[in-house]
This record gives C-alpha cells, sequence and structure tokens, in this order.
C-alpha cells in the first residue's frame, strides 16, 4: 500500500454556519469562524494553517455563505479565489459537500477529500496531519468507504452527536503498529440527553462524531447518487452555472450526518488522539481559554476586574472593561451593540434566545 502513487488530496472546509451559540460576538455580518477565539487568528485563518506544510493552499477549497467570500479571501489570502465557493442561502452540510465535490470531482474524479469544520480548535498539528495521512490511505485502499474521525469523550457532552465503534478494521495503511486503527460504525447518536450521555461515556464504546470526514471522491459521489439524489443531481452542474439561487432556493436543508453517514453501509472511524474543542457554545470557552486564580476564564482581547468573583466565562473586546463583583457561574459577553448574561449551564439555550431576537429584534442579529 505504501509503494502506491500518493492521491490527490483536496480539503473542503465549511466556513458557511452562522454560530448561533456564540452570539452576541458571532452576528450575521461576522459569523464565528471569523473570530479569534481562545487565540489570536479568527478560526478560519487557524484551520488553513493546521494543514500547512502538509498539502498545498492550491488543494484547499472553502465553501462559505455569498456574503463573507471577501472575508474568507482576506484571512486565507493563499487560497486560489475561484476555489472559495459561494453558497446564496445556508442548507446545512449536504449541500456544501455537494457542490465542493460537484467542483473537485470536475477537476479530478480520482482525488481524496477531506472534509473539516472551519471553527473548531485541533492541536497538535502533527498529531493531525499524521492522522489525516492515515486516513487518507485507507481512503485509497478502501475507495468505497465513508471515513470519519471520532474524538475520546471526555465528559458525558450533550451538545454532540455520538458515534458508537464497531469492529477494528484491518487494512494495509494502518499495519504500523502506532498507528491508529479505524472501526466499522455502529450507530450514529443525535445528542443525547445527561443520562443516555452518562452511559456512552462509561461504556468507553462511543465517541464524539467531530464533523471532520474523509473519502474518495468516487465514494462521496456514489453516496450522494444514492442517498441524496435530488441534491446530488442539482448540483452535480455547478461549475458551469452563473446564478445558483434558484437551485439552492429548491433543495432541502440537510446534514451530511443524516442524510448519508446514518444511512450508508460502509462507515468508518478512526479514533483521534487529539485535543478537540468545536468551540460550540461560550461553555466550551474553558477547553481552549486558561482560568485565572478565581477560576474565571477571559477571552477576546479586553480587561477583566473581578472581585469574590468565580468561575465566570467573559468575551470583551480590546479596550473595553468587564467588571464582576460577587457573583459566580455566569457567562458575561459585550460584543458590539449587544451583551449577555447567562448562567454558565444555560450555554447551549443562547440559540433560543437569537431565535427569539429573530421575531423581536431582529437588527442585533
Amino acid at each position: 500500500m505504501h509503494d502506491s502513487p500518493s492521491p490527490d488530496i483536496q480539503v473542503i472546509i465549511l466556513a458557511g454556519g452562522r454560530g448561533t451559540r456564540f452570539w452576541p460576538a458571532s452576528r450575521q455580518s461576522q459569523p464565528k469562524q471569523f473570530l479569534p477565539v481562545g487565540g489570536q487568528q479568527s478560526l478560519l485563518a487557524a484551520t488553513c494553517e493546521r494543514l500547512s506544510g502538509w498539502i498545498a493552499p492550491e488543494q484547499i477549497w472553502i465553501v462559505t455563505g455569498e456574503a463573507h467570500t471577501q472575508a474568507s479571501a482576506e484571512v486565507c489570502p493563499s487560497i486560489p479565489t475561484d476555489q472559495i465557493l459561494a453558497e446564496p442561502c445556508g442548507k446545512n452540510t449536504l449541500p456544501a459537500i455537494a457542490l465542493a465535490n460537484a467542483h473537485i470531482t470536475r477537476k479530478n474524479p480520482d482525488a481524496v477529500q477531506i472534509v473539516l469544520p472551519a471553527d473548531h480548535i485541533v492541536a497538535p498539528n502533527g498529531a493531525f496531519q499524521d492522522l489525516l495521512d492515515t486516513a487518507v490511505r485507507t481512503a485509497q485502499e478502501r475507495p468505497e468507504a465513508l471515513i470519519t474521525l471520532g474524538i475520546r469523550p471526555t465528559h458525558p457532552a450533550t451538545g454532540f452527536g455520538w458515534i458508537e465503534v464497531g469492529e477494528e478494521q484491518v487494512c494495509s495503511a494502518t499495519q504500523g503498529a502506532t498507528e491508529t486503527k479505524s472501526h466499522a460504525v455502529q450507530r450514529f447518536v443525535e445528542k443525547p440527553d445527561a443520562e443516555r450521555a452518562l452511559q456512552y461515556l462509561e461504556s468507553g464504546q462511543f465517541l464524539w462524531n467531530s464533523g471532520m470526514f474523509v473519502w474518495s471522491s468516487r465514494a462521496i459521489s456514489a453516496a450522494l447518487s444514492q442517498y441524496a439524489p435530488a441534491t446530488h443531481q442539482a448540483l452535480k452542474d455547478a461549475p458551469e452555472l452563473t446564478d445558483l439561487t434558484p437551485v439552492y432556493e429548491a433543495l432541502d436543508s440537510a446534514s451530511i450526518d443524516t442524510a448519508i453517514l446514518e444511512k450508508a453501509e460502509q462507515v468508518l472511524v478512526f479514533p483521534a488522539e487529539l485535543s478537540w474543542s468545536d468551540v460550540g457554545s461560550w461553555e466550551s470557552l474553558t477547553e481552549v481559554v486558561p482560568a485565572d486564580s478565581q477560576g474565571n476564564h477571559a477571552d477576546g482581547g479586553g480587561d477583566l476586574i473581578a472581585l469574590d468573583a468565580h468561575n465566570c466565562i467573559v468575551h470583551t473586546p480590546p479596550e473595553t472593561l468587564i467588571s464582576l463583583l460577587g457573583i459566580e457561574n455566569l457567562i458575561v459577553v459585550r460584543a458590539g451593540n449587544a451583551v449577555l448574561v447567562a448562567p454558565r449551564d444555560r450555554g447551549q439555550d443562547v440559540r433560543k434566545l437569537v431565535d427569539l431576537l429573530e421575531t423581536k429584534e431582529p437588527k442585533f442579529l
């Protein structure tokens, strides 16, 4: 297997999400992937940089909303502008992947594709690139397989999808003693309640679904054709179309997980021994931002003064100050013209607040 020619690797970065649980920092004009969360550079820029030295910028595609193509080009200037693909409206991950697949298969139907979310934090880079290497070789050897990367769970998370791990797979791509082995996927479970999440964690048979995938172009094209024929048919000629608006307006909104991976028969998972965060809510800042002596996590570049205030999550932009007095276990966010204050354990519910704002105060979105 190692003597076979290196495949043409094409990476799809999905940068079309709204990041609603990160409101008010994440807005329609500047969603989460363009924010510097837990670092100095934006999450999208960090995702591109994570691939540096492993593949060339010419092998990277970004799928984003029409309003964000310019911002994408600015934060990832080395990527060819014709590989920043604009969606006229967001219809979840299935159409985004189908759109990129149409462009990639037009270029090379034998490519191996890697799909990465634009707004996750993954470390260390070396281990991440090694795992991608192994997954790519497996996709070459098992060209019919759809491969996902699963994260070893550290707590009973209710905000993630989970993957039940099946039998270990034996193939020459992973014969090295130190390499991670792939497993068959028994089933995908969408965001369980707290009791089931604890059972999954304690069983040792489940991983978190990272939303990172590897597959041959032929495998994903066949899966799209079989399980999502309307989306596949609508977008397979997308590279020739000058206006995708009527096409997208007719598409159903669907995730790649529910539309394809939960139905497909040959799905493999690699357990990823990585530090990973989907930075999905304000609570997740505790995973990527160190705590101060009072257990407060502050991000955004601004200043925090805390007196008898403990275990709070604070986000404030540069040259601004948040002062906390006699409180604990709160989320306090100041961003632009809006402020959020919430209990830490309600971080997942910020999305509900955004739904309310859409009807009552849409100008703040």
